[in-house]
This record gives structure tokens, sequence and C-alpha cells, in this order.
């Protein structure tokens, strides 16, 4: 991988690998035949090599400050190598940071460094149209060879995807009824890429727009208020909220309202996926 693409993967929260599974001969594949275990674990070692020169790097510019008189600046950088080294070890055993046992402070003590494997990853495996009805036992099976903690696999038909792409929605979405296929992979990849990072989304409204915003999972209805606007947090009063599958079901706020679907609630209360929330404060 280039240095460019290791920069750019960098600033990412989570990494999306695609990795192949289709048969097709006007398409070779670079190792000369199919095999997607074998790709997961090349391009995963690729992530543990990045991660190793970082460390390699990081360890040779500690050496010096290492050697200065005791000193709190001395203390810290002796630490920090003893970390470096720590994880080092495992990441040579072809173990992922993301796997090593590394306590809270540590982990944020590394966060600087945005270590590619420490990183969730979800895995795209890409079938072809013939493996459709079988993509399930597919997944099942590399599943059993490469289960791992904040690893997911998911699997999905590129080029079906592309060419229902081309379709009105309503068309694509009969298509997909009548050969078994719940979602859109484009949604398949957002709802498993949320799951993994821990994010929910609620929604504000107001006469002219529905806006949605991006949360942590068990966010409180204070620290929503502030992703809208500090001075939400900082004056907060309550929160009018309604889900949106009440929503739907009633019609209206005022038929949610009369239903008892709309409530209020303090600002420890922990906000849902879906929520719909109407925010009062005072500044």
């Amino acid at each position: 991988m280039s240095g460019q693409l290791l920069n750019y993967l960098s600033t990412a929260d989570a990494i999306l690998l695609v990795v192949r599974s289709f048969e097709d001969d006007n398409v070779p594949h670079v190792e000369g035949t199919i095999n997607p275990l074998r790709d997961i674990e090349i391009l995963d070692m690729e992530l543990v090599f990045s991660d190793l020169i970082i460390i390699e790097k990081r360890l040779h510019r500690l050496e010096a400050t290492a050697k200065l008189p005791k000193s709190t600046e001395r203390d810290l950088a002796i630490k920090e190598q003893e970390i470096l080294h720590r994880i080092q070890q495992e990441l040579n055993k072809g173990i992922p940071i993301r796997l090593q046992r590394l306590t809270h402070d540590e982990i944020h003590a590394l966060s600087n460094y945005q270590f590619l494997t420490a990183k969730p990853m979800l895995i795209v495996i890409n079938v072809g149209e013939k493996q459709l009805a079988e993509s399930d036992s597919l997944l099942d099976q590399l599943n059993k060879s490469y289960s791992r903690p904040q690893v997911e696999l998911i699997t999905m038909c590129g080029k079906l995807e592309m060419e229902l792409a081309q379709l009105s929605d309503q068309e694509a979405a009969e298509f997909r009824q009548d050969i078994g296929l719940q979602e859109a992979a484009f949604t398949k990849v957002i709802r498993h890429s949320y799951a993994l990072l821990g994010l929910i989304s609620f929604f504000t409204h107001n006469a002219d727009e529905v806006k949605a915003w991006t949360i942590r999972e068990d966010s409180t209805a204070a620290k929503a208020a502030g992703k809208v606007h500090t001075d939400m947090e900082k004056g907060f009063i309550r929160a009018e909220v309604v889900h949106f599958r009440d929503f739907i079901k009633q019609g209206s706020m005022a038929e949610a309202r009369k239903h008892g679907s709309l409530r209020s609630e303090g600002k420890t209360y922990p906000v849902q996926d879906g929520d719909i929330i109407h925010f009062l404060f005072n500044i």
C-alpha cells in the first residue's frame, strides 16, 4: 500500500475491506486464484506492517529522551517505550492491536498514533451472482476461520448492485424481493458500519426541514442537544421525544401527543436510534 493511502486510512474511524469471492476469467486475480480468506490475511498483514513501521520510527525518536537525566519527560518516554515494545512484540506475531490486551489508559495514550490495526474493520465479501444462493454458507465458513472482536464480515454482489443502481427505486426493490435480497448493499454497509462503531442517529425537525444527527450509543439527551448546538446542552430544560416508528404510525406530532407516544424526557435520558427530538432550552 502506498504511503498516501496509509495516511488517508489513518484518519478513518474504521476500515472497510472489500474482498473478492466471484469467479470471472475476464477479471484475473493478482494472486492467480480466488481465496477470500487468504486475501483478508494478506491485507491484514499490510496493516500490521504499517503499524510496525510507525512504532520503529517512534522508538528511535524516544531513545534520546529516555537517556536524559531523571525528569518527568524521561519517565514518560520510558513508559511509552515499554508500551510500544509490548505492542511491537505482539504485532510481530501477527496479532493486531485491536486484539491485544491494553488498558483504557494505554489505549488513550496510543490514540494519537492512529494505528491501523487498532481500528475496527468491516470486511465485505464481493460474491458473484451465481453465489447469491450460497452467500450465507460462505459467510459462515469465513466467520469460523476469521471471527475476531471488532471485526464484522458481510456479503454483497457488486455487479448486481451496479445493475440495480440503473433502475428506479421501485424497480430495484421489486427485483431484490424477487431474488430474496432484504436490503440494498449500500444500506447494509451503513447499518453494519454504524453497529461496528457504536453509532446511532436521531432526528430534529422544524417547519422547513428534518435533519439526522449521528451520536454514540448510550448518549444522553443533553449530549445529543449539544450535538445540535452547544447552547442547547448548556441551557437544556427537557426533550420532547417520539420514535420515528410511532410518528409514522400516528401520522403527526399532534396525534403522537394525543396517543401518548410523544413524551418529555430529562437530560439523562439515553437517546435511542430513530428518536425524533425537540429540545427545549434556555440561555
